[in-house]
């Protein structure tokens, strides 16, 4: 469970401990949970997220509850309950607590079998990143010679690198693999307003792994695009529906707009534990989380002294709206990279999957 691309691991106390995302990138800090509130806690106000560290944490917040609760199989399940409705959109966290539960009700030992699962549910991410990196990564080598170009410009939104699945994350884990089989790629990083998720974790990461990059404003990717300077766009998804919707962080729907204008390839790429095979609809039927005007109203940096501070950017009493998430159309989406291939966006395709 410990390691270098890792964003959780059990400690020497069998405590969870995170990467704390909310002082990145100028701060690496750590915290620990240690009861099923914990887990509940750093779900909600953002220390971890990205769909597939989400249904991780999930998964061990339902561990940590059974070691606290001493395998009381009433009060596991309802404490599961509150994890599972912690936040609304990513539909790895309910998929990670159902999993969770179904060992709940099958074992005789209940802490135990629930850290064995918790662990083979991060073990298995690490398998499913890897396979989502080869599988996106030769897309990007066959189109690559289908253009005869030397250098790849990718764009992608959010982060969905390791920070947000372990160990190679999704949107990002075919540029790792990129980067490792010597192709010269170049990604343009969406800033992602109001979080900043592109601009503090993903160019954190890229920056770290030796990967050319460039931050952009978020509504430049158009620009880019029309000047044929985008060879590929990239994204993760919290989640996909039945029909091939994708609920992804706001402003994807606008990339894949304009990916689509300018005959752009637009790619989603993630595992299979993020499609929602009861949603039938991902534009009427995914549930968008609103959350608190402050991210809009307030931002984080450090001053030229060195210190981080929070500086509100809006005039005092003008409100704000915080839309976290947007569907893409699957008519917009060419592919879904997954770890069972490359899936069309459509109900027969996906439904193969179940």
């Amino acid at each position: 469970m410990n390691g270098q691309y890792k964003a959780l691991w059990l400690n020497d106390d069998d405590d969870l401990e995170v990467i704390d995302q909310r002082y990145l990138p100028f701060e690496k800090k750590t915290r620990i949970l240690i009861t099923a509130h914990d887990a509940c806690e750093a779900i909600q106000d953002m220390t971890v997220r990205g769909a597939g560290v989400i249904g991780n944490v999930a998964a061990f917040g339902v561990y940590l509850a059974a070691r606290e609760f001493e395998g009381d199989k009433s009060q596991i399940k309802q404490t599961a309950m509150k994890i599972r409705v912690s936040r609304p959109t990513a539909v790895n966290l309910m998929w990670a607590v159902d999993r969770m539960l179904n060992i709940v009700a099958q074992s005789d030992d209940v802490i135990h079998d629930c850290k064995a699962e918790a662990m083979a549910i991060a073990d298995e991410d690490v398998l499913r990143t890897q396979k989502i990196g080869k599988i996106g990564c030769d897309i990007i080598e066959n189109i690559m010679v289908e253009r005869k170009i030397n250098q790849f410009n990718i764009l992608t939104h959010c982060n969905a690198g390791w920070l947000a699945i372990i160990d190679s994350g999704s949107a990002l884990a075919p540029i790792y693999e990129a980067h490792k089989r010597g192709i010269a790629i170049h990604v343009w990083v969406d800033e992602t307003r109001p979080r900043n998720q592109g601009a503090s974790l993903t160019s954190w990461e890229l920056l770290d792994a030796g990967i050319s990059h460039t931050i952009i404003p978020d509504n430049t990717g158009g620009h880019l695009m029309q000047q044929g300077k985008v060879d590929m766009v990239i994204t993760g998804a919290d989640r996909v529906a039945l029909n091939g919707d994708a609920a992804n962080k706001i402003g994807t729907y606008l990339k894949a707009l304009a990916a689509k204008d300018n005959n752009v390839p637009f790619y989603i790429a993630l595992p299979i534990s993020t499609f929602d095979f009861e949603c039938d609809n991902g534009v009427s039927d995914i549930d968008i989380e609103i959350r608190s005007e402050d991210e809009v109203h307030l931002m984080r940096g450090i001053d030229k002294h060195g210190n981080v501070q929070n500086i509100r950017i809006t005039p005092e009493g003008s409100a704000a709206i915080n839309y976290s998430f947007d569907v893409t159309p699957a008519r917009l989406i060419t592919g879904l990279i997954t770890e069972a291939g490359l899936i069309a966006p459509n109900k027969n395709a996906i439904g193969k999957l179940k």
